[in-house]
C-alpha cells in the first residue's frame, strides 16, 4: 500500500516558525516518525507500507502532485495544505478529482484560531480532518487513512460490481 503525504506552504519551517502554535518537530522529525510507524505497520500485518513525501510552497505544484493521484499508483493521501485549506478552491476540487482518499491535517486546533482560519474548503471536500494533536495529528491521520483504504479494499472483495 502506498500512502502520499502533501505538505504544504510553510510547513518546511516546522521547528523554527511559531513553536508556540506548531511545536518544535522538524518537518523531517514527523515524517521519521511516521516512517517508523509504517515499518511497525508492516511487522504487525505483512503488508508492506510506502509512505511518500512532498512538500511544496506553491499552490500549483500540490495540485499537480494531487492530480498524480488519478489511476496512479497511490490509495490514500494525507494532506497538511497549510493556509491553502482556508482559500483554496482550486486545491479542492483537485482533492475532489484524485479519486482517493484524502485525510486532512492540521498541527494546531484550527477551530481555536483566528476567524479566517476556521472554516477549511479543503477539509469539506477531505474524507476527514484531524486538528490540533500537534505531530500527533500525522499519526492519527495515518491510521484514518489505512483503515479508510482497508474498508474501501473490503467493499471491492465484497461486491466487485460495486464502486467505492
Amino acid at each position: 500500500m502506498k500512502i502520499l503525504v502533501i505538505q504544504g506552504p510553510n510547513l518546511n519551517m516546522l521547528g523554527h516558525r511559531d513553536p508556540r502554535l506548531y511545536g518544535t518537530m522538524t518537518l523531517e522529525q514527523i515524517h521519521n516518525n511516521m516512517k517508523a510507524f509504517a515499518t511497525q505497520q508492516k511487522e504487525a500485518n505483512g503488508e508492506a507500507l510506502e509512505l511518500e513525501f512532498y512538500q511544496s510552497n506553491f499552490e500549483g505544484e500540490i495540485i499537480d502532485k494531487l492530480q498524480e493521484c488519478v489511476g496512479g499508483e497511490y490509495e490514500g493521501v494525507i494532506m497538511n495544505p497549510g493556509g491553502l485549506s482556508h482559500t483554496s478552491i482550486s486545491l479542492a476540487d483537485a482533492i475532489i478529482a484524485s479519486g482517493v482518499p484524502v485525510v486532512e491535517v492540521h498541527l494546531s486546533n484550527i477551530q481555536a484560531r483566528e476567524p479566517e482560519r476556521k472554516i477549511s474548503v479543503t477539509g469539506a471536500v477531505s474524507v476527514g480532518m484531524i486538528t490540533g494533536f500537534g505531530p500527533l495529528s500525522y499519526h492519527l491521520a495515518l491510521i484514518a487513512v489505512l483503515n479508510i483504504v482497508n474498508e474501501i479494499k473490503m467493499m471491492k472483495q465484497q461486491n466487485p460490481q460495486a464502486q467505492a
